[in-house]
């Protein structure tokens, strides 16, 4: 029996040594490449970590914010960012538990990016400003602008997320899947599958581009790079997303926010006019748009037909 116990143990022990060994093997040669370096931006010492953004150009502020993601940073805008620096300022930035920015081991929460945006546009920016958000942001991006909109101007959201998602909440299974995931080796062996480069490509043809033969390799490669960095740490994040703690119900806020509101929706993307119906419903000034030959990111798959849509709304009165 004892023989036994012993070699379970050294067996465990083993397999933990090489569960580990490709953990650290994933982290390492996912940033091989440096395809996100930071040389070209700067940190804003946030109290719950180091934030990684640039500013570029001159003119009214615009503040560009990523897809609530792992895989995700401020690459997403890598297309249009110049483009928009021509008559604005532009910050781009990587949310707290994405890319180049910390990724502490925490529960993230809606209220979190609530305080991330506004600390920033106060400290950073300094000044009232226009907010392009995508997807999974946009419930945080509303949600700020609702708690203190003396420094938010026009929200303009690509692809909002579904109001009724938004509505689900942590519960015991989901708080024991969040559990899992940010176990020690484990946890990061079953994130490094969630973001394998199989799997980030995978998504990308499903449900990121319209056009999934035009996805470039670099795109894929700065994900898989933007969801190791920092040991795979995104892994925090992952988990609070999966437990719902990255939700909030934004209905009541939608009725009371008076700033300019404007909805970009792909027409490739299932559901989204349903998703525009909800919003309007709920506050019948925001205005709508409707971008074709593209899905969940039309800033990297038609970057132009976008711009168009996005100078639009920002000259308008």
């Amino acid at each position: 029996m004892k023989k036994h116990v012993r070699n379970l143990l050294i067996l465990s022990t083993l397999t933990g040594i090489s569960i580990y060994g490709v953990n650290k093997a994933v982290s390492i040669s996912s940033s091989m490449k440096n395809l996100l370096k930071t040389d070209r931006g700067n940190f804003f010492n946030w109290r719950y970590g180091n934030i990684y953004y640039t500013k570029q150009g001159k003119g009214s502020p615009v503040l560009l914010i990523h897809d609530l993601s792992p895989a995700s940073s401020a690459f997403e805008w890598d297309k249009i960012v110049k483009h928009l620096a021509k008559h604005h300022t532009v910050y781009t930035l990587d949310l707290l538990g994405c890319g180049r920015s910390d990724k502490p081991n925490m529960t993230y929460s809606n209220f979190l990016y609530v305080q991330l945006i506004t600390d920033f546009i106060k400290n950073v920016i300094g000044s009232k400003t226009n907010i392009i958000a995508t997807g999974e942001s946009s419930s945080f991006t509303l949600m700020a602008c609702n708690m203190d909109s003396e420094f938010f101007n026009k929200i303009i959201v690509i692809n909002p997320s579904d109001l009724a998602a938004l509505c689900k909440t942590p519960n015991k299974r989901k708080n024991a899947l969040k559990f899992f995931i940010d176990l020690p080796i484990i946890g990061t062996l079953v994130y490094n599958l969630v973001y394998s480069e199989k799997n980030i490509k995978n998504l990308f043809y499903k449900d990121y581009f319209y056009k999934n033969y035009m996805v470039p390799t670099k795109v894929l490669e700065s994900y898989y790079e933007a969801a190791h960095l920092r040991n795979s740490h995104g892994k925090y994040l992952l988990s609070s997303i999966k437990a719902n703690y990255t939700n909030i119900n934004i209905i009541h806020a939608l009725k009371k926010i008076n700033n300019s509101i404007y909805l970009i929706v792909s027409k490739e993307k299932e559901g989204g006019k349903e998703i525009v119906d909800n919003y309007i419903s709920c506050n019948p000034s925001i205005e709508a748009s409707y971008i074709s030959s593209s899905k969940y990111l039309p800033q990297m798959e038609v970057p132009n037909n976008l711009l168009e849509i996005l100078n639009l709304y920002l000259e308008s009165n």
